[in-house]
């Protein structure tokens, strides 16, 4: 078994503050989705690395009247895998996304 390296307490306080700031921005992302401030086409199209690494089922989760069974069966339909990605989304899934929320 391979153990982590040990970080300084300096190391670890900077790295927990990343993963709250990338937590944010994801939450912040998703809330605009929500409210419809950004557009599914527009998140899809963002190159910015925090949709690309937001999972696809939060993403589509966060649309409005899209819930947890709806977001699961849709990417089901299209073949993408519930542990995918935003970033890994080939070109077709992404349009078959689009058509069908669009």
């Amino acid at each position: 078994m391979v153990t982590p390296p040990q970080l300084s307490p300096e190391q670890r306080a900077a790295a927990l503050a990343k993963a709250a700031e990338a937590r944010a921005a994801r939450a912040e992302l998703k809330n605009q989705l929500k409210n419809g401030s950004i557009s599914l086409t527009e998140a899809l199209r963002s190159t910015d690395a925090t949709v690309g690494k937001l999972k696809v089922v939060s993403l589509l989760e966060s649309l409005p009247g899209v819930g947890k069974v709806k977001a699961r069966k849709l990417m089901e339909d299209i073949g993408i895998a519930d542990n995918r990605r935003v970033q890994g989304l080939g070109q077709q899934q992404k349009q078959a996304l689009l058509d069908q929320l669009g």
